[in-house]
């Protein structure tokens, strides 16, 4: 009798349960549908899912099977992967090396070759991410390292030649699919295996002292690399400031031009370089110099082209994970003397930057890096083989993606909410989970979710990842509903000729109105 009782009542709270989930899930709806029902908002697409890590089941869906352009969402793939996958103690290594010799009286008989491996963090950004970016004021800092290492080794004279050599991956600079328009902007830097300062100068842009002349516009780091065309006049003080920047593709030529107020503070702005190789063995050869090493050869770099890719892949050896990437030539019989090397923080800090800043070029590196230790090459199709391995084992139907790079500047990519949301599920279950977690902005804390979810009940309480293109607004990760429970979602937005706050402030009325858990203020 008493186990019938117990029985009984099991199935009653199953029931009680099941009811509360029924009725939570309809006041979603409700409020969700509400939101999205003005004439705008109607206008775009919306993809959206939302489900329980508990229990595996679907608390809103709309759309959840279509494609969408979801944006930087698409980091969230290529960052899962490389954790994954790689492991979040993998090193970067970068040395200075030769072939040739050395003598007692510091004369190098050969080259002297500046290797990239890929490490993203040849810069000023301070490490570990904390809360905002934050950069010190020596963006060289690990070229400067060298450099010294390289005087203290003694060396005083080169006899051949300064090469920068960034064959690690191949000379791939730019994704299928990235709007030229974003080429001179940090946003869209090239990609490189050697990898100076996010591969962008900083232009700060100062009003002259009188009405008339022109402004004064100074670069950082190495100045020398770009040559200034500087039409930009100085106007008197209450006008409004409008700068003008321009470089054709393949060119070295900066044209600034527009007006900048007497009163006014001056502007930043960090532009990409074109050829980060042969910036770093410019930059290279000027600190040597002032260390007083001179350099007898030319200076040039040295590039794995596409259309040799086939003849790479059969002759390099794939790199050891340990050691954070080895020399392609370390299976030859004459190895190469390294005179000076450097080596980054464990990977996990840089996926932590990709995520919470929406780090393009990092991305991209790590897409390469992918195909580089997993696959066939170091190229964006070796690296995108390898995720479409990885998203299958994580149970992500291949009809709901398709990626052409790993930051989601493409245009081309797409997912669905479903495919985001399965990853999320998946990485929830793994090991390395937590710290992917953590790697994601949270919401009224830190990143590009720093301004958002301030209220208490939302704040720290939201891990998503931010994704923005013209028409394009995507935020999918990890909530706890105020009941305590977890929830995957994803939400895209496509198509849309709105301001930006209004898309923003519509997607984060969805997540209030999914974190609140609408029938508990029924109850």
């Amino acid at each position: 009798m008493c186990r019938t009782r117990h029985h009984l009542l099991t199935i009653l709270c199953l029931l009680l349960a099941t009811q509360l989930q029924a009725i939570s899930q309809r006041a979603i709806e409700k409020r969700i549908a509400t939101i999205l029902s003005q004439p705008d908002l109607a206008r775009g697409f919306w993809g959206i899912e939302v489900v329980s890590l508990s229990n595996g089941k679907t608390l809103y869906a709309q759309n959840a099977d279509k494609l969408f352009t979801p944006a930087s969402n698409t980091k969230l793939f290529t960052t899962a992967a490389a954790l994954a996958l790689i492991g979040p103690d993998y090193n970067f290594r970068t040395t200075v090396e030769t072939n040739g010799t050395l003598d007692k009286h510091g004369r190098l008989i050969g080259d002297l070759v500046l290797v990239g491996r890929g490490d993203p963090n040849l810069s000023g950004r301070e490490l570990p991410y904390l809360l905002r970016t934050e950069r010190n004021d020596h963006p060289i800092q690990v070229l400067e390292q060298l450099a010294d290492e390289l005087a203290q080794k003694g060396v005083k004279y080169v006899d051949g030649d300064l090469i920068a050599d960034d064959s690690y991956f191949a000379f791939e600079r730019y994704g299928e699919g990235w709007s030229q328009d974003d080429l001179v902007w940090a946003d869209g830097a090239p990609v490189s295996a050697l990898t100076v300062n996010d591969n962008v100068i900083f232009v700060n842009i100062l009003p002259a002292d009188r009405v008339g002349e022109r402004a004064f516009v100074s670069i950082t780091p190495f100045a020398d690399y770009y040559r200034i065309d500087n039409r930009i006049i100085t106007t008197p003080s209450g006008t409004v400031r409008k700068i003008f920047i321009n470089r054709e593709p393949g060119s070295t030529v900066l044209t600034l031009w527009g007006n900048t107020p007497l009163d006014d503070a001056g502007a930043n702005e960090a532009l990409a370089l074109e050829d980060p190789a042969e910036f770093a063995a410019a930059l290279f050869r000027q600190l040597l110099e002032k260390r007083g090493i001179v350099i007898y050869g030319r200076q040039h770099t040295r590039h794995t082209e596409l259309a040799s890719i086939s003849t790479f892949t059969v002759t390099a050896t794939a790199p050891s994970i340990s050691r954070g990437g080895d020399e392609p030539s370390r299976g030859l019989q004459n190895q190469p003397l390294v005179l000076a090397s450097y080596q980054s923080k464990p990977l996990i800090e840089d996926v932590r930057v990709i995520n919470k800043v929406s780090q393009n070029l990092h991305a991209e590196i790590l897409l390469r890096l992918l195909g580089r230790e997993k696959g066939t090459a170091g190229t964006v199709e070796g690296g995108l083989e390898v995720l479409r391995g990885f998203l299958n084992q994580a149970g992500v139907p291949a009809d709901q993606y398709a990626f052409y790079d790993g930051s989601g500047l493409s245009r081309q990519n797409l997912a669905t909410p479903h495919a985001v949301v399965q990853l999320l599920r998946y990485a929830d279950s793994q090991p390395w989970g937590t710290s992917f977690r953590d790697t994601l902005p949270v919401g009224g804390l830190d990143g590009s979710l720093s301004d958002r979810f301030k209220n208490v009940a939302e704040q720290g309480h939201i891990y998503a990842k931010t994704g923005s293109l013209g028409g394009v607004k995507s935020l999918s990760g990890y909530a706890t509903t105020q009941r305590g429970d977890r929830i995957a979602f994803s939400i895209l937005s496509n198509n849309f000729n709105l301001p930006n706050k209004r898309v923003t402030d519509t997607i984060d009325a969805i997540i209030e109105a999914i974190v609140e858990d609408a029938a508990s203020r029924k109850e």
